[in-house]
């Protein structure tokens, strides 16, 4: 079986043949070597790292470092899938050059294959400059947590008129500066199926319908890992290790305390020769008994 990476014409060529394209999040390399094994062709690290992993209330305060490393943890742990790292705040809003560092790093150092940014016309520049130096570019449209302060909190985007409007221009002029690829999140499925057809790139779903090209959730999401931030509307759990993981715990601080782990079975011995000699040596002389 071939070990290349999926690439971003691979991705496309799912549109034009209407496959469905599968993305999860993923921030390590067991769980993105059980992602890619379950079938999943595109892996996001994504800033989410900073609610779900880090322990931060949000994602702004993740920085490139962050996503460096947990990026270079995904790459180790998958070999076909492709890896996609976020940009976080900041990293790509001050200017076209640090952009392209902090995205060349990742690449580079990290091993991703292609970045996402979110964000619409403001980000056609940084992202044309980006794809211009041969870095595959992801955006990112509709609710865009980095501006979650802006936008007045997780709120669903593209409910009026004129929001739908900017939405599907945003879409079309980040097309036209070479994004690869859409993510619609927080957005009327409607206007997703709409945005969908008038592309030719993929679009990425999160709580925007069935009718985009492919679906993204965060892993701990589905897998009922992220206890502090509830359960999004968007997201199916699709299973509960959170309490698995708890009970497990449990039964193992039981065990511990009641000493009946470790057993002979999980312990080391010694050959039967040294063992003697060993409790001779430790043996109390009998002169020195009282």
């Amino acid at each position: 079986m071939s070990t290349a990476r999926v690439t971003v014409a691979d991705l496309k060529q799912m549109k034009v043949e209407r496959r469905k394209i599968v993305m999860l999040t993923a921030y390590d390399a067991p769980f993105a070597y059980f992602v890619e094994a379950a079938g999943v062709p595109a892996i996001l690290v994504g800033d989410s790292v900073g609610n779900t992993v880090l322990g931060y209330e949000n994602t702004l305060p993740v920085t490139v470092q962050d996503i460096l490393r947990h990026t270079q943890a995904v790459v180790r742990g998958t070999r076909q899938a492709m890896v996609i790292a976020d940009m976080p705040f900041l990293s790509y809003q001050v200017s076209n050059e640090r952009a392209l560092r902090n995205a060349g790093q990742l690449l580079q150092e990290g091993g991703a294959q292609g970045v996402k940014l979110e964000g619409g016309k403001q980000t056609v520049t940084v992202t044309a400059h980006l794809v211009d130096a041969g870095i595959p570019v992801m955006g990112h449209l509709g609710l865009t947590p980095q501006s979650v302060h802006q936008l007045g909190g997780y709120r669903a985007q593209g409910r009026t008129l004129a929001e739908a409007e900017e939405l599907q221009s945003d879409a079309l002029a980040l097309e036209r500066a070479g994004a690869f690829a859409l993510v619609l999140e927080s957005i009327p499925a409607t206007l997703a199926q709409k945005i969908t057809e008038s592309l030719t790139i993929p679009t990425i779903g999160i709580g925007a319908g069935v009718h985009c090209d492919g679906q993204i959730q965060v892993l701990h999401d589905v897998l009922g890992l992220n206890p502090r931030a509830g359960h999004p509307r968007h997201a199916k759990a699709y299973a509960n290790l959170g309490e698995k993981i708890r009970a497990a715990v449990n039964t193992y601080v039981q065990e511990v305390e009641n000493e009946s782990f470790p057993t002979r079975e999980h312990s080391f011995k010694l050959p039967n020769e040294l063992a003697r000699a060993l409790r001779k040596e430790t043996a109390v002389p009998a002169q020195d008994q009282s």
